[in-house]
């Protein structure tokens, strides 16, 4: 994919996002890696109304270098593609959203991990997704532990395509916008499936194992 199609590529995935309400207003930002830099949706801007040519555009260093003013949650995405390419080479694209669902079973959450395995695509498609502590939007506190989780899980042999910012909401990365965005979505959906039915138990192990063994799956 090179830069022209990955901006028409963010854009379409951006409408898409906002038009079936997986972002609202101007919250939310996606990114994708490219071999001289990045390009990232501009700060406040509403993903449902982007503009190809206005998406900022940052070199390796992350310095802009063209475009309307980067979100500021591009050092998280650095981050985050710094640690993850260190297993998935292949690592292209991070989205952020503040999805319904699974903000709101952040909000009094305790444990380490934001959903239990409770449906056989969650597990084979988004896998374990932690759970942050409340850190405000674009802190730097926030953009270290996100790497260093992704570090420690792959070193567990438990690599992550999913973290969750309490109160914020998540950030997933894949190959590509289509691929983070088919992640992004079994995610919310499992999480509005815990919202209807809290009380679902998890798979048991010997599913756990089969999905692994039969599918690969990060679980």
């Amino acid at each position: 994919m090179n830069e022209s199609q990955a901006r028409e590529e963010i854009c379409r995935v951006g409408r898409s996002l906002f038009e079936r309400g997986y972002v609202h207003a101007t919250a939310g930002n996606i990114s994708v890696r490219l071999d001289d830099g990045f390009l990232i949706t501009p700060t406040d801007a509403c993903l449902g109304l982007l503009d190809p040519q206005r998406l900022a555009k940052l070199d390796l260093q992350g310095q802009q270098v063209s475009g309307d003013v980067a979100s500021k949650t591009i050092a998280l995405h650095r981050h985050i593609y710094a640690a993850a390419c260190e297993h998935d080479t292949h690592t292209r694209c991070v989205i952020h959203t503040h999805s319904t669902h699974c903000v709101a079973l952040s909000l009094n959450a305790t444990g380490s991990e934001l959903l239990a395995p409770i449906t056989p695509y969650f597990v084979m498609k988004v896998g374990h997704v932690p759970l942050l502590a409340y850190h405000r939007p674009g802190s730097p506190h926030a953009a270290l532990q996100v790497a260093a989780l992704i570090r420690s899980r792959a070193a567990q042999g438990q690599p992550i395509r999913a973290v969750m910012l309490a109160r914020l909401g998540p950030n997933v990365w894949h190959d590509s916008p289509a691929a983070a965005m088919a992640t992004l979505e079994e995610l919310e959906e499992t999480a509005r499936l815990m919202m209807l039915q809290p009380h679902t138990p998890a798979l048991p192990q010997s599913a756990l194992d089969e999905l692994r063994t039969s599918f690969a799956a990060r679980w």
